[in-house]
């Protein structure tokens, strides 16, 4: 299995990264995919990586809730480092009005830039899409139909939602997370609308833990809750599950 977004290098996990590695391989999740967020998070990332070079991979990119005054001396610095390191993905980006709505122009301007580079670099992108998908799909229509790679990632829109997504940017990939397993979460719709061909797993830990752990520290070795869940709802098994995704994972990181 492997984990499709998830942020162990955050300061959560300084105290038992090793051990939290551990548990993921035993729990038969052997990859990692961790975006970045901003600039002040460059450095624990690349730390991590270099730290455990066969179960983590690196993506790079600027968080839409990072972007302030400050984002374009802030989009200067990770531009360049694409020059000198190794990248599977430009993420975690995109458009978040959850919180704040003062830099949505600004917000926007960075995800184009953004979505530039990765054609420009023939990488997929990671997408952090929250109370803002018309937003997020008028910025990704600034691009020819069907020509950009990525994942709407902690997706829990609606089965038209999908549809929508399908008929106006192209056909995007679908992370679901520990949500999924939430017992009033209802994702059970969204699921089978996006399909086996088009998921991905993935934890956002810290974040988001699925049951039983909700409320707590998420990991990446609670993967194996969401492939079972998803199993259930396809009316499939967690091995199928797991094979498909991690097909599906490889095809869109090229890894």
């Amino acid at each position: 299995m492997i984990d499709s977004h998830t942020h162990i290098y955050m300061p959560e996990f300084d105290s038992d990264r090793d051990d939290v590695i551990k548990r993921a391989m035993t729990a038969g999740v052997t990859s990692m995919i961790l975006p970045n967020v901003d600039a002040l998070s460059i450095d624990a990332l690349h730390d991590t990586i270099l730290q455990y070079p066969t179960q983590c991979h690196a993506a790079m990119g600027l968080h839409p809730t990072s972007v302030d005054e400050q984002y374009l001396s802030q989009l200067s610095r990770i531009r360049q480092l694409f020059n000198s390191h190794h990248y599977i993905a430009v993420g975690e980006i995109g458009i978040d009005l959850y919180w704040d709505k003062t830099y949505k122009q600004q917000q926007c301007d960075a995800f184009s830039t953004q979505i530039t580079w990765a054609r420009e670099l023939d990488l997929p992108i990671i997408i952090h899409c929250r109370e803002a998908l018309d937003t997020t799909i008028e910025v990704l229509q600034q691009f020819p139909y069907n020509t950009i790679r990525g994942v709407f990632h902690s997706f829990t829109g609606t089965p038209d939602d999908v549809a929508r997504i399908r008929r106006d940017v192209g056909d995007m990939y679908f992370g679901i997370n520990g949500i999924v397993t939430f017992k009033n979460a209802h994702l059970e719709s969204l699921v089978t609308a996006i399909g086996h061909d088009r998921i991905l797993l993935e934890t956002d830990a810290p974040y988001l833990a699925p049951t039983p752990h909700r409320g707590k520290r998420n990991e990446p070795a609670y993967i194996p809750y969401m492939a079972a869940r998803i199993a259930s709802i396809l009316d499939s098994d967690p091995t199928t599950i797991d094979n498909i995704t991690t097909h599906n994972t490889l095809s869109l990181f090229n890894l």
